[in-house]
């Protein structure tokens, strides 16, 4: 077993915030290195609640290092939400063994449209056991490498109570798992990402579980495996450990054996975009297509969210939720409304898109109290893949440092802002740290949302 570890101290104290909040399109004469052709298929696993699109800037970081498009797949699981107890049926949740069954279909299929004998797999948080369950049961000869980035391997917590919950460290599923004198199964090389102390889910403290005061027996060492190349990043929260340009690196040398040539992402000349319409049923965030939802997409002013003309887009779902393609310029802001039956019409607002993606998905906007339906406008700003930090980072919302995101161990990946009635039609910038993305305030009495959409 190898343990490495990156400290402040080797990156440079202020690098961590910048690269996590990163945003500089590259310059169009950048050209990409000749293709990988020596690297296996790479598959994607998303966590507990997510989707694809997580990866967004991961495979564009892979595509610029010239790993074809299509040597790489990032799994949608149709109910990506772990079940309060494992073994007891939860409407819109799934189980780990139907995390496991979905994982090996998607393997065989790229497996089959590749034409490679093995694939490497890369997951964060609850897909990093989905991963080790495939392997574990039989799997091993079909997986070259496993990288595990923020994975829960051993537990969130650890306890006699709730056994039957997959992220209980005492219970049978990771009890099964971590079996035997080594925790990783030979065949297949291990690496884990984890965090030097700021992954909500590795902490000996349950506060951030809902039990404050109670400890939970895990450390931050939790996500390390006896056998495994274990790799400490630093100070990166639970969703850095997989999407930050430090784990990039690292995922890319552990797969291919050498760096990668580039962290910057390559544009290109023009970008086509689409992606899945997803369902919330009951509030619970699913990968279920929804089915007659339109997609329109307005080029907006970076400075002030404005509209520039007419739609660039408008698309309309079928049974397979899929809307697009549409194409735009690489340096363009972008407006993307979701209007789906009985569900809150969502204006997203984005930085510019520097390459092409097939996994734009697009969820709507929670629903709106009746308070804050009569209030006037509600929008929101969210990190999909990383947490909002303070004061590592620097988070501004309307101008302001938010006062709903709590300080310390990175939690939060949601703010939001309520205005009045007169202040509909006002813009609001988000801010997080070279990041800058305006918004338009819509009304709430439309039952509409603005949400501005962080893409670093």
């Amino acid at each position: 077993m190898m343990d490495l570890t990156r400290r402040n101290v080797l990156w440079g104290i202020s690098a961590l915030p910048l690269l996590a909040g990163s945003f500089k399109v590259p310059a169009f004469a950048e050209t990409a290195p000749q293709a990988a052709a020596d690297l296996p298929p790479i598959l994607f696993v998303h966590g507990n609640g997510d989707h694809a699109a997580l990866w967004l800037t991961t495979l564009w970081r892979m595509e610029s290092n010239a790993v074809p498009h299509e040597r790489m797949f990032a799994i949608n699981f149709i109910d990506p939400l772990a079940r309060s107890d494992d073994q007891v049926a939860q409407d819109n949740r799934s189980s780990t063994e139907d995390q496991r069954r979905a994982l090996a279909e998607a393997i065989a299929q790229l497996k089959q449209r590749t034409g490679a004998a093995r694939v490497a797999l890369v997951g964060n948080s609850r897909g990093g056991d989905s991963i080790r369950s495939y392997i574990k049961n039989g799997g091993a000869g079909d997986v070259s490498h496993a990288v595990l980035c923020g994975v829960p391997n051993h537990g969130v917590f650890v306890s006699d109570e709730n056994l039957g919950n997959e992220f209980n460290g005492r219970g049978p599923f990771l009890s099964g798992l971590n079996d035997g004198e080594s925790e990783v199964v030979p065949g297949t090389a291990f690496l884990t990402l984890r965090s030097e102390g700021l992954d909500k889910y590795a902490q000996s403290d349950g506060r951030f579980i809902g039990k404050p005061g109670v400890a939970t027996g895990i450390t931050s060492d939790g996500p390390a495996l006896k056998g495994a190349t274990n790799l400490v990043l630093g100070a990166l929260d639970h969703r850095e450990t997989a999407y930050h340009p430090l784990a990039f690196r690292e995922i890319y040398k552990f797969i291919a054996g050498r760096e990668p040539e580039r962290i910057a992402i390559v544009p290109e000349a023009r970008v086509k975009l689409s992606g899945l319409a997803t369902a919330t049923p009951g509030g619970v965030p699913t990968n279920r297509p929804v089915s007659g939802a339109t997609v329109e997409i307005f080029r907006v002013a970076a400075d002030t969210g404005e509209r520039l003309g007419e739609a660039v887009h408008f698309s309309k779902t079928g049974d397979d939720g899929r809307w697009g393609p549409a194409e735009v310029d690489p340096t363009w802001y972008l407006e993307m409304v979701l209007t789906s039956p009985g569900a809150t019409t969502t204006h997203f607002y984005r930085s510019p898109f520097p390459r092409s993606s097939d996994v734009v998905h697009l969820r709507a906007g929670r629903a709106l109290s009746p308070a804050e339906a009569s209030a006037g406008a509600v929008v929101l700003m969210t990190r999909p893949r990383g947490y909002f930090g303070l004061p590592r980072d620097i988070v501004l919302l309307d101008g302001k440092e938010p006062t709903d995101i709590k300080p310390g161990v990175p939690t939060d990946s949601l703010t939001s802002l309520r205005l009045s009635a007169a202040e509909v039609g006002r813009q609001v910038a988000g801010l997080f740290n070279e990041e800058r993305i305006v918004a338009r305030a819509w009304p709430a009495s439309e039952n509409r949302i603005a949400v501005i959409e962080l893409t670093y």
